[in-house]
């Protein structure tokens, strides 16, 4: 695994867990912003995966159209999450909630990747230990909003 994808994936757990921290034991007047910014870092991460799934897919000549489905769909799921802020619904702990999930899931797609030879070697020791940690961490904040 190339050094920069380890250090800085791993300090890319880093905006979560400080958010998780604000919520679950900040000052109560910190609350919400960081309850807003976790909701946004996860968003944009299950965005940015449709996008490497989509960079993995057009680097090769012959890939399965699924791949390409699946790499518009975390972006559109992300977007979604934020219509029940958008229509003064309950949020955002749900929607943290489903975002935590589909990054979870997420690890479906690497795990196919993987097997049909598109990602690199080092890919999963990358993807595996950072889905999981950022699913989680938004899983707890979603949790204790």
């Amino acid at each position: 695994m190339p050094p920069p994808a380890r250090l800085l994936g791993a300090a890319g757990l880093l905006p979560q867990g400080a958010a998780a921290l604000l919520v679950v034991a900040g000052p109560l007047e910190w609350r919400f912003t960081a309850l807003a910014l976790a909701f946004a870092y996860a968003a944009l991460i299950l965005s940015f995966l449709g996008g490497l799934w989509w960079g993995l897919a057009a680097a090769v000549r012959q890939v399965p159209d699924w791949i390409y489905w699946a790499a518009v769909v975390p972006s559109l799921f992300a977007l979604v999450t934020c219509v029940p802020w958008s229509i003064g619904s309950d949020w955002p702990g749900p929607s943290l909630v489903a975002l935590g999930l589909a990054i979870l899931a997420s690890l479906g797609v690497d795990l196919r990747l993987d097997r049909m030879g598109l990602a690199p070697r080092w890919w999963l020791g990358l993807r595996v230990p950072l889905s999981l940690g950022l699913g989680t961490l938004t899983l707890i904040v979603g949790l204790a909003a």
